[in-house]
């Protein structure tokens, strides 16, 4: 079986998620955005937010496994805190 390169998926990378994310905000800070624009920036970070929790979610789901296979003890921290 060969192994799938993350970086070649056509779904845009956690980084590029952030970076969109950010531009939407300043956008949305922006005095002369418009309504529609504003819902539809709304809506899409909404979106993006989304799917970078799932995908952190994920992520940390395989740390915690790798961890547990190697027999290492684990102690989890909430980084919100």
């Amino acid at each position: 079986m060969a192994k799938t390169d993350a970086r070649q998926s056509s779904a845009p990378q956690l980084g590029d998620e952030l970076a969109r994310l950010e531009e939407i905000v300043r956008k949305l800070e922006a005095d002369d955005v418009e309504l529609d624009a504003a819902l539809a920036l709304f809506e899409e970070g909404v979106a993006r937010l989304r799917s970078a929790r799932e995908r952190l979610a994920a992520a940390e789901l395989k740390v915690q496994a790798v961890l547990e296979e190697a027999g290492g003890d684990i102690r989890l921290t909430d980084l919100d805190a």
